[in-house]
């Protein structure tokens, strides 16, 4: 055929095409009850439906529990150097400690946050989603997700880069003056520009997702600000919707138990390393 005709051919298919997926989303919302836009939860595998969380949160109690002994004895133990005036005291206690909160707590609050956290992919909303309903057999199941990605979004959501380097802000910092008077930053504020620095730190050496969750819990920590940031991130309903399973731990409770545990360490003082994971390349590249 000549091109004319094949353009011809082309256009009356896809004429065709766009008239049988409208005939079936309106078959499929009808009958089955999903619209564009919406997953059904039969396209969920069936076996995660009975998904036990109950080992990931007696995981987080027992490292929270952990957590909270060694920061209980290390602050005694800073009480007894500072009446003395010690000096030169090994640090094995507070070592300790980091490596509780790195290698145990954060592991187990990662692992409760990623129950059922998936990414969402805009193809299966606009392509498949009508006609979803019909071929649940066949849809393949969701990508997995990092809970510190779900950070990353709430930060691109929220406009963070904006907000972090503004003028009044970076004015503010250069001098150390506060951006609005005596006024403390609220925990939006505060988390999106600690999310900002764990990625101007930490992106520039390729760091793991883990280390980079590492680096924000410790920083949270220290700013006895964890709760108050996983609530922001726990409220936003926009994420929860798009990203966690109807069967994840997240949708089912809001994490609601999870931050009453977690809020054993509020009253805590800590003082942890927040850069632990880009020390030593920072400091081979800073000697070059």
């Amino acid at each position: 055929v000549n091109p004319e005709d094949a353009r011809k051919m082309q256009e009356t298919g896809l004429q065709l095409m766009r008239r049988m997926l409208a005939v079936l989303q309106i078959f499929a919302v009808s009958q089955f009850g999903c619209a564009t836009g919406q997953i059904p939860r039969t396209l969920w595998q069936k076996d995660q439906d009975n998904q036990d969380f109950s080992p990931l949160i007696e995981k987080l109690e027992l490292s929270v529990e952990r957590v909270r002994q060694l920061a209980l004895k290390h602050q005694q133990a800073e009480h007894v150097i500072c009446s003395s005036e010690l000096q030169d005291v090994p640090l094995g206690g507070r070592d300790e400690l980091t490596l509780a909160v790195r290698r145990e707590l954060t592991i187990a609050l990662r692992d409760l946050m990623a129950h059922g956290l998936y990414a969402s992919s805009p193809g299966m909303s606009l392509v498949l989603a009508p006609i979803a309903c019909l071929i649940p057999a066949f849809t393949p199941s969701p990508r997995t997700m990092h809970p510190w990605e779900l950070f990353v979004k709430y930060y691109n959501t929220k406009n963070g880069q904006a907000f972090v380097e503004s003028p009044a802000r970076k004015l503010s910092q250069s001098f150390a003056l506060p951006v609005t008077g005596a006024v403390v930053a609220t925990p939006k504020q505060s988390l999106l520009t600690a999310i900002h620095t764990v990625l101007t730190e930490h992106s520039p050496f390729k760091r793991s997702a883990d280390s980079e969750l590492k680096a924000l819990v410790c920083m949270a920590l220290n700013e006895q600000r964890l709760v108050s940031w996983l609530n922001l991130i726990c409220k936003s309903g926009a994420l929860v919707q798009s990203h966690y399973q109807p069967w994840s731990y997240m949708a089912n409770t809001g994490f609601e138990s999870a931050l009453t545990l977690l809020s054993r360490l509020s009253n805590l003082k800590f003082n942890l390393p927040v850069d632990l994971a880009v020390r030593q390349l920072k400091n081979i590249k800073d000697a070059f």
